[in-house]
């Protein structure tokens, strides 16, 4: 392998027709970022948090986003060596290997599969506010039917919409945090007799309340939360400049997702003692509940289901882009790599709806929405925890085999091969966490069963490619011995 032939993507380039449209500006990119991991994992998924961990939930955050930052760093030096990468998909085929490539990409559009149908499910969750009595299948299906159309339109018109989407959210949480940071100044007393104050991060057991465990406990739907920073990765294929845009947008996201983040827990902590958050409903919707501002309340509820639209909406645009990557590798079905007139991966976008389908089972099949909500929050984290494996794993690859480019890079990781393997450790450490409570560990033993079906597509891939492989040379041979014969028979 070359540096300057070291891409194993489809021998067959597409025509130009048939490539994604590169429509998405430096705004598109960082919102979609901040947009697809700004979602439930704050919304909804906080609450659980903060009832585990306590007010030590804000270091979880901090530790998980720092770590985060290295993955996105590293992708960003990677995807900037070597302009013909198109998602961290392609390069880890070309650094780790095909069959790496096939897992990650796989699996990694399982990913935001199941992160979306929990998103539908959180959408659900929050309409209970509103409609007590609507069957979950009819919001649940609405949103899958939203999320379609939002898609099937140009790559630009996506991005707009997104970044929109994004804004309302991002200025929900700067509201929050102006809003609650008068209550605390104002030392503001709910009706439940709760008085806003610094004070309530550490004087109901201190900040590691439930210790060492609730510490740990809390990582699985941190880690969900922090799910989908990585979208620049998958955006790459459709960004405008990416060699000014990318550095820009992986230097601002972990910053911005830090301060959105670890303010707005800070605030809600301080504003309601972390005793009185509900595991199951939205702290946010709770925190201006508890303060007797109703109407507030209500506005939140629809920024809140608008936020859980958006990221289910960045996490179908980047299925349908790895959905179509793969069938570009031969790795899936070849009809998912066809591209519509105004230039997006209409079969791929079909298939992920399809599958969005299975949220109306879940939400029938659990105890309660907030059960299934953590089951799949579960699934999403460890496959998550394995898409940032591998980038961390090709990086090391990466140095290892082409260290001139590395040499030459004016965006690298900094702490270079130590920092991935610090990286490496606290994602074993991770998925070693997951085992020590029963609904994540439920989650964690489902994963052995995807990875042996992928396995099985493997095979089934290799075969097929052997056939095609075999078929092509049988050909040139016939051709080859017809041509002669033709040769011959002139003399």
């Amino acid at each position: 392998m070359t540096e300057q032939n070291n891409v194993s993507l489809n021998p067959k380039a597409p025509e130009q027709g048939e490539r994604l449209h590169r429509g998405l500006s430096n705004r598109h990119i960082q919102l979609i970022a901040i947009g697809g991991a700004i979602g439930t994992g704050l919304f909804m998924g906080s609450g659980r948090a903060i009832s585990v961990a306590g007010p030590s939930v804000i270091f979880v955050y901090m530790l998980i986003g720092a770590v985060i930052f290295l993955v996105l760093r590293a992708m960003g030096e990677i995807l900037l060596s070597n302009l013909r990468y198109k998602s961290f998909s392609d390069f880890t085929t070309d650094l780790v290997g095909p069959m790496a490539g096939f897992f990650l990409g796989w699996s990694y559009w399982f990913m935001w599969v199941v992160t979306a149908v929990a998103d539908i499910i959180a959408i659900v969750g929050y309409l209970h506010m509103w409609w007590p009595d609507l069957q979950p299948w009819i919001p649940a299906l609405a949103v899958i039917g939203v999320l379609l159309t939002l898609n099937l339109v140009s790559v630009k018109n996506f991005g707009e919409i997104e970044f929109w989407f994004s804004m309302i959210k991002i200025v929900a949480i700067v509201a929050l945090i102006i809003v609650g940071g008068g209550m605390i100044a104002v030392g503001f007393t709910s009706p439940s007799g709760a008085q806003a104050s610094v004070a309530n991060l550490w004087n109901d057991g201190g900040m590691f309340p439930n210790h060492l465990l609730g510490f740990l406990g809390a990582f699985q739907i941190a880690v969900f939360a922090f799910m989908g920073s990585e979208l620049v990765g998958t955006t790459a294929a459709e960004t405008q400049d990416p060699e000014k845009t990318l550095p820009k947008a992986i230097n601002a996201v972990p910053v911005r997702i830090m301060v959105f983040y670890v303010g707005a827990l800070a605030v809600i902590l301080m504003v309601t003692p972390w005793r009185l958050v509900s595991p199951d409903k939205s702290p946010f919707v709770a925190m201006f509940t508890l303060a007797g501002l109703g109407i507030a309340a209500h506005i939140i509820n629809f920024v809140v289901i608008t936020s859980a639209t958006s990221s289910a909406n960045s996490g179908i645009f980047s299925t349908s882009r790895m959905a179509f990557g793969l069938a570009r590798e031969r790795s899936a079905p070849q009809f998912l790599g066809k591209i519509s007139k105004n230039g997006v991966p209409r079969n791929a976008l079909f298939l992920s709806a399809v599958m969005l389908l299975s949220s109306i089972v879940l939400l029938y099949a659990g105890d309660s929405i907030s059960r299934a909500f953590n089951l799949v929050t579960t699934v999403a984290a460890v496959l998550v925890i394995f898409a940032w494996a591998m980038i961390m794993v090709s990086y090391l690859m990466y140095r290892k085999k082409f260290p001139s480019r590395h040499k030459k890079s004016k965006f690298r990781l900094p702490g270079g091969r130590f920092s991935a393997w610090l990286a490496l450790a606290f994602f074993a450490f991770t998925i070693g966490v997951l085992t020590m409570n029963e609904e994540t560990l439920m989650g964690l033993l489902a994963m052995p069963v995807w990875f042996v079906i992928l396995g099985i597509g493997w095979v089934f891939k290799r075969r097929a490619d052997a056939r095609r492989h075999e078929a092509i040379s049988t050909r040139t041979a016939q051709i080859a011995i017809v041509e002669a014969s033709e040769i011959f028979s002139a003399r």
